[in-house]
């Protein structure tokens, strides 16, 4: 029988000694002494599940990079009532100064009194900022968890784009200082936010789909330019031909995660993952840039489709994929199986099958349209029933995620909860290194951590509540305008 490597923080031991690992060691070997952060809360903090900072009458907020993503989120979040963007921070002082004339001109409310740009570490001024009360941070992947620690150090709550970690060391690090400067630190996961993820969740929470046994989801994006090794996303960023795992999972993984209440009342355990060759990039290289170039002549070693299968302790499955590569059209499937039914979520359009009774026969066929509206309309969510057409119009990837800032907004300004906390953000960002592990060692099963530390067990589970956008001070009659900086994909 195989054992799950159970992972510590410093355990990884790099690509070859993984690979040789998996051909030579024993259960007993694999099985590596547990970390003392699965075993006990070493800085004695209380735990952040279910935690509410004091209400905030006004956010403060500094915006840490500010390109594409970044300068979305500045519009987006300049039309909330109490929110105020008062420092703004970027390597190019190109992008500092064009979203400050845009708030000049369009938001003059909002009084950004310092700006931050030119050095490698201009970022850390916004952190240290006095009149900062919350940082949202845009920047690369891979300085997310640098800047998230460093901000909560300094006495801010943070908003980080995905992944927020791609490391267990920075899980851990970022939930220790969670717990011990009493700080939120979410993930932006906006696709939690969409109006299929919601409605689903509606449909799991209200008993619909019965007891919940399985979901899959990916995320099938042709991005290929971007991954290139010269491509400007990578600017700063360390080069490499080879790549494990899944990179990207919580895109698909947060939904799930939302659906299957993880980290109150289950918790995912082990991770098992596998890719396919690298077939589609190495002809695309080599299609793109000829025969001499130097990518081209590059050993690649990274897969062109990662699929991953996750246990939770339930017993429940989570079937994932992240495919940047092959010429598939987008997709993030979201499918959540039950006793009683099966929501498909990105089918184009959504499908939904019921039946009378758990194990029931549904036939061959989806529930027809005319049905499947009736339930859709009955379950929407509450979010998407009193801002959906606002969050439509404004934009943000179909309006999700506007409906993610104003969420996050008012739960601040109302002392609630956040929809995510830190143990999300982490057990979401760990399937990047177990992930990665398990690929290296020909898909041996990897035990996941648990950041709460067995708190899961007795965390009530999350509620996804409404806004109130009178309380918030929206002007309900005033038109609203489309925002052409928004993303949509």
């Amino acid at each position: 029988m195989s054992t799950a490597y159970k992972v510590g923080r410093r355990e990884f031991l790099g690509d070859s000694a993984w690979i040789g690992a998996a051909a030579l060691a024993t259960d007993s070997v694999f099985a590596a002494e547990r970390s003392a952060h699965d075993d006990a809360r070493t800085s004695g903090s209380p735990t952040m599940a279910g935690f509410a900072a004091p209400p905030m009458e006004r956010i403060r907020l500094a915006f840490i990079g500010i390109g594409s993503r970044g300068t979305a989120a500045v519009r987006r979040v300049s039309r909330i009532p109490g929110c105020d963007i008062v420092a703004l921070c970027d390597l190019r002082s190109e992008a500092v100064d064009e979203n400050q004339k845009w708030l000049n001109e369009n938001c003059p409310r909002h009084k950004v009194r310092n700006v931050y740009s030119g050095s490698q570490d201009c970022w850390k001024g916004a952190c240290d900022d006095s009149a900062v009360d919350v940082v949202y941070v845009a920047v690369p992947a891979y300085l997310h968890a640098r800047i998230a620690l460093y901000a909560m150090n300094a006495g801010k709550h943070v908003l980080v784009e995905v992944p927020a970690a791609n490391t267990l060391d920075d899980c851990w690090n970022i939930v220790e200082t969670s717990e011990r400067t009493r700080r939120h630190c979410m993930m932006l996961e906006n696709c939690c936010y969409g109006q299929d993820e919601l409605l689903a969740w509606n449909l799991c929470h209200e008993g619909v789909l019965g007891s919940l046994s399985h979901a899959e989801g990916a995320y099938i994006h042709n991005l290929t330019e971007r991954h290139l090794e010269n491509s400007f996303r990578n600017r700063g960023k360390p080069k490499r031909s080879s790549l494990h795992g899944n990179s990207y999972p919580t895109h698909p993984l947060g939904p799930i995660c939302l659906y299957l209440d993880i980290n109150r009342g289950d918790r995912m355990n082990t991770i098992v993952s596998v890719s396919s060759g690298s077939f589609t990039w190495k002809d695309y290289i080599a299609a793109t840039f000829g025969p001499d170039d130097w990518q081209t002549k590059m050993v690649i070693d990274r897969g062109d489709i990662n699929t991953s299968i996750i246990k939770t302790a339930r017993g429940r499955t989570i079937m994932l994929q992240m495919d940047f590569t092959t010429p598939r059209p987008y997709s993030r499937i979201n499918l959540v199986q039950g006793s009683r039914g099966c929501f498909w979520g990105y089918g184009y359009p959504a499908r939904l099958a019921v039946a009378k009774k758990p194990g029931g026969e549904i036939g061959k066929a989806w529930m027809p349209q005319k049905e499947f509206d009736k339930y859709a309309e009955k379950y929407r969510h509450p979010l998407w029933k009193s801002v959906g057409e606002i969050a439509k119009t404004i934009g943000g990837h179909g309006g999700m995620d506007f409906i993610m800032d104003l969420r996050w907004a008012y739960c601040l300004q109302n002392g609630l909860p956040l929809d995510m906390d830190v143990y999300d953000l982490a057990s979401w960002s760990s399937i990047v290194e177990c992930s990665r592990n398990s690929d290296i060692a020909g898909g041996a099963p990897v035990e996941l951590p648990d950041f709460t530390r067995g708190a899961w067990k007795t965390a009530k589970p999350r509620t996804i509540g409404d806004v109130d956008l009178a309380k918030m001070g929206f002007n309900l009659k005033a038109p609203v305008k489309k925002d052409d900086a928004q993303l949509s994909v």
